[in-house]
């Protein structure tokens, strides 16, 4: 009788054949034909009322020198609310010494305890834009996407103060 030898590597071949054949195929799926039934399931979403808000520094210049007549710049808000939720958007007062309201002041950065007195307004030298709802802040209605809203800002005449860098940081909010 004439035997084969088998080498180990070749009786694992074998042995791994043999599994992969005992295998399910897959990619092709059973066909039944016994029946069905189905059932229907709810996909919800709950859209709830929302905004988000973000804004863009103002800057007044660089070099500005003697404060004879106005300085005005502007700056954007982008506020995007859910489709058809009302806002209102404010303005604090503002961080420089002296703001309250809507009268504000820049700071001294350097060391100095001057101040510089500027506005923010809804339209371009009108319309005084601060934080109470009703009153003096801007509103609209969302529309799902964001809405550029315009701030305008002047430093009127007024006597100039020393040389520093004068700052304030504004508090811009949306109420839905």
């Amino acid at each position: 009788m004439l035997r084969a030898k088998f080498s180990p590597f070749a009786a694992a071949a074998v042995a791994l054949s043999l599994i992969a054949a005992s295998l399910p195929v897959t990619g092709t799926a059973a066909t039944y034909l016994n029946g069905s039934n189905n059932t229907t399931f709810d996909v919800t979403l709950k859209i709830i009322a929302n905004c988000v808000i973000s804004a863009a520094p103002l800057d007044f210049g660089q070099t500005q020198g003697v404060l004879a007549s106005n300085v005005s710049v502007n700056t954007n808000l982008s506020v995007t609310c859910t489709n058809t939720t009302p806002y209102n958007v404010g303005l604090n007062a503002g961080t420089g010494s002296g703001s309250v309201g809507t009268t504000r002041y820049l700071a001294g950065t350097g060391g100095n305890t001057a101040t510089v007195q500027y506005n923010l307004f809804q339209t371009a030298g009108a319309t005084v834009w601060g934080n109470t709802q009703g009153t003096d802040t801007h509103s609209g209605t969302g529309t799902g996407a964001a809405q550029t809203i315009t701030v305008y800002g002047q430093v009127p005449p007024q006597s100039t103060p020393a040389p520093d860098t004068y700052k304030s940081t504004i508090t811009a909010t949306v109420y839905f």
